[in-house]
């Protein structure tokens, strides 16, 4: 059978910060958080794929309708015998009319022997143009640039040169489109896809992330079973699975199966070895009282104590044989409420306060073992009290833990000497009757239970006896 993981100290747990011990963690997060990022990723790749085709489509189109107008108005015009241009060109398109449009045509005499100039009525006044040395003709009389408008607007001109008759005359053409309004156009069309996008990424993140939250049920179910197989309301995970999770639940309940067996057997050892040692032992005990003397007492003291540790370590060894099987659940304010109450009646000249919290807390573990860690603590505390022992029960914040404080007004423990009051069978004080094994019984269960006890000196004069155990939720 492979070896447990260690568990992790109660110390480590409750120094860790809360966010590393939760949220980076959850799968569901992880998985989200990757699904949210891609998504993201991908509409921003979709938004720029968009919108350059989109700016490349727009462009072109805007070049294609200005050199349709350009033919049109070179198909337009024609020249007089004096050789003035003549004609009445219509683009077919109202903003060559609305002054200041941003939308011009213009013709100019090229050659000699050519005079005169016709312009669209918008064009209130002359655009500038560079010369042929700034941006030359192409092999076809034509070329393409950007000038500033009347208005201050980005204008896009084609021009090209034509010979309008067997003269060889000749004249220049532009026709003009506002490039400005072309660009408010795209960044129109980029504000609109950006919102639908994230519309549509908003509404598919959301979906993504439902679906996952559901995809994870099966766990949460297991997670569930588990909760009640900890709490002993079931002994085994109950329902159908999906297929990926069906082996895992079919894994942990052959390793509750398993875990179950190990305890019976633990028990039924010990039950063996304890019945196996009574008989000698009660012999011993008998024939040392029947010895008499001082011989007869050294067999009896030594049989009692040889009696004290079997039982002890017994006990150690069923502890030890719960620890790695299904916790058990144990209130734990019903019972410190019961013992302070008994160990009251038998010491009615000491004062008992006890302090409680409003929420019920659960002790992870055997009743039997929390009887005899409070018991032991009780009983060190009424040993050497003056007069007053106080019981506080509390929830650690932010942690699944417990804390039981006993503390009291007697002489106390110094510091150097608490180690040493752990010890097994060691007494600081011989006038006080008892074997030396109370303190060391604690502390062997508080650590079976992975658990933490201090000895501390109380406000009250005495010993503060603490102990931090596991709670469950």
């Amino acid at each position: 059978m492979s070896r447990r993981r260690k568990a992790e100290p109660l110390a480590t747990i409750a120094r860790k910060p809360f966010a590393a011990r939760l949220w980076p963690r959850s799968l569901a997060f992880r998985v989200i958080a990757f699904s949210t990022l891609w998504a993201i990723l991908t509409l921003v790749v979709i938004f720029t794929l968009i919108t350059t085709l989109y700016r490349q489509a727009s462009e072109r189109g805007f070049d294609s309708l200005l050199s349709a107008h350009l033919f049109n108005l070179i198909g337009s015009v024609g020249i007089s015998d004096n050789g003035a241009l003549t004609g009445a060109p219509d683009l077919g398109d109202l903003r060559f009319s609305e002054p200041n449009s941003g939308w011009y045509w213009s013709v100019e005499p090229a050659s000699e022997g050519v005079h005169g100039e016709i312009h669209s009525s918008s064009m209130t006044t002359s655009v500038l143009s560079p010369s042929v040395a700034e941006v030359p003709f192409n092999a076809n009389f034509q070329r393409s640039y950007s000038a500033e408008g009347i208005k201050g607007e980005e204008l896009e001109v084609f021009e090209s040169e034509f010979v309008l008759d067997a003269k060889n005359r000749a004249a220049r053409f532009r026709v003009m489109g506002n490039q400005t309004e072309l660009e408010q156009e795209i960044a129109t069309f980029q504000r609109r896809l950006l919102t639908y996008l994230s519309l549509f990424g908003v509404g598919m993140i959301a979906i993504n992330a439902i679906a996952i939250l559901i995809g994870l049920q099966p766990l949460r179910r297991v997670r569930n079973a588990l909760a009640m197989v900890r709490e002993g309301t079931a002994q085994r995970l109950d329902g159908r699975f999906p297929a990926e999770i069906e082996p895992l639940a079919n894994e942990t309940n052959a390793l509750i199966e398993n875990n179950k067996r190990i305890v019976e057997r633990s028990r039924t050892q010990v039950g063996n070895l304890a019945h196996s040692l009574k008989t000698p032992l009660a012999v011993l005990l008998n024939e040392g009282r029947a010895l008499g003397g001082a011989k007869g007492q050294l067999i009896s003291e030594q049989a009692a104590s040889m009696q004290k540790q079997v039982d002890h370590y017994l006990q150690r060894a069923r502890v030890a044989a719960q620890r790695d099987s299904v916790v058990y659940r144990t209130p734990v304010m019903p019972l410190v409420q019961r013992m302070v109450r008994v160990l009251q009646k038998l010491k009615p000249e000491i004062k008992l306060t006890l302090s409680l919290p409003a929420a019920e807390i659960i002790f992870g573990g055997e009743r039997e073992d929390l009887e005899e860690l409070l018991g032991n603590l009780l009983d060190n505390a009424l040993k050497w009290a003056k007069g007053a022992v106080a019981v506080a029960v509390a929830a650690v914040p932010g942690v699944s833990l417990f804390e039981i404080s006993i503390e009291d007004d007697g002489p106390g423990i110094p510091e150097d000497k608490a180690r040493e009051a752990l010890k097994r069978g060691r007494r600081l004080d011989e006038t006080k009757p008892g074997t030396g094994l109370g303190l060391a019984i604690v502390a062997d269960l508080v650590n079976e239970y992975g658990g933490v006890l201090a000895l501390e000196r109380s406000a009250m004069g005495g010993l503060k006896a603490v102990v931090r155990l596991r709670s469950l939720q």
